[in-house]
């Protein structure tokens, strides 16, 4: 069993701030972490290892800062590591980025399964583990629960807002996971010492057959216009007086700051 984990470095939110001049995110001094529902994804990935012998292959895309994520994923348990690296991916929106990174598992070659987190915390999006299985032309299934292995399929359960339902699927297939469907394992001190001597191969536009003008900035048909922090609330208010008197309190109030 070949498996392909998809992995991102974010900023860890609680230290994020935003430059109110600009409105954009200073990240100079913050630390990074993987993204948290990456690693449940990594961890479903080990376990299937643990139990069938699969290799894992994690792929990450960013700058070379990003290694720094994949080697804690070799610690964890992970065969191989892929840093996808590029200016010429500057700028890239969920379309871009999960063309650069279908590119890349297309040149790793044959893979049974791919699994990355539902969502960044950094985006929220929850579109590029999807785009990839797209762009593959591979099934996709979403909101990952649970994972079993029958035979040749995978039974998998996937959670909806109001219970579940279980999908009977065979690879090649993209599974997105959510914080339910484990607990991540920490890193072992023999992987440790082995991922240090790892090497950790960099892949860049030039190693993908995608055209340059579907990368980046160019390749992102949306963009982000503005990033702002939410504002602090006032202190509240509290009303002691008869319900009638205390309704009436309220409307007025209501009225002069124009809700009503």
């Amino acid at each position: 069993m070949k498996i392909i984990v998809c992995i991102k470095q974010v900023p860890d939110t609680t230290a994020v701030r935003i430059d109110p001049k600009t409105g954009t995110l200073i990240r100079e001094g913050v630390p990074s972490i993987i993204n948290p529902e990456d690693k449940n994804a990594l961890e479903e990935a080990l376990v299937l290892k643990d139990k069938y012998g699969a290799s894992i292959t994690v792929i990450s895309m960013g700058p070379l800062q990003a290694k720094d994520a994949l080697r804690e994923a070799l610690a964890m348990g992970a065969d191989d590591a892929v840093l996808v690296t590029d200016r010429a991916f500057a700028g890239a929106d969920t379309l871009a980025t999960s063309k650069a990174l279908a590119g890349v598992i297309n040149k790793l070659g044959d893979f049974d399964i791919i699994f990355a987190g539902r969502q960044a915390i950094d985006g929220d999006t929850a579109q590029v583990g999807p785009e990839i299985a797209e762009h593959l032309q591979i099934p996709q299934v979403t909101y990952v629960q649970e994972v079993k292995v029958e035979g040749d399929e995978l039974h998998i359960n996937r959670a909806l807002e109001d219970g579940y339902e279980i999908i009977k699927v065979k690879s090649p297939v993209l599974l997105t996971a959510i914080k339910e469907l484990n607990a991540p394992r920490y890193m072992h001190a023999q992987y440790i010492f082995d991922s240090a001597d790892k090497e950790i191969k960099i892949m860049t536009a030039d190693d993908i057959d995608v055209d340059k003008s579907e990368l980046g900035l160019s390749g992102s048909p949306t963009k982000v216009k503005k990033s702002m922090t939410k504002e602090a609330k006032g202190q509240g208010e509290v009303i002691n007086m008869p319900v009638q008197e205390a309704v009436s309190y309220l409307l007025k109030k209501m009225k002069e700051k124009h809700y009503i």
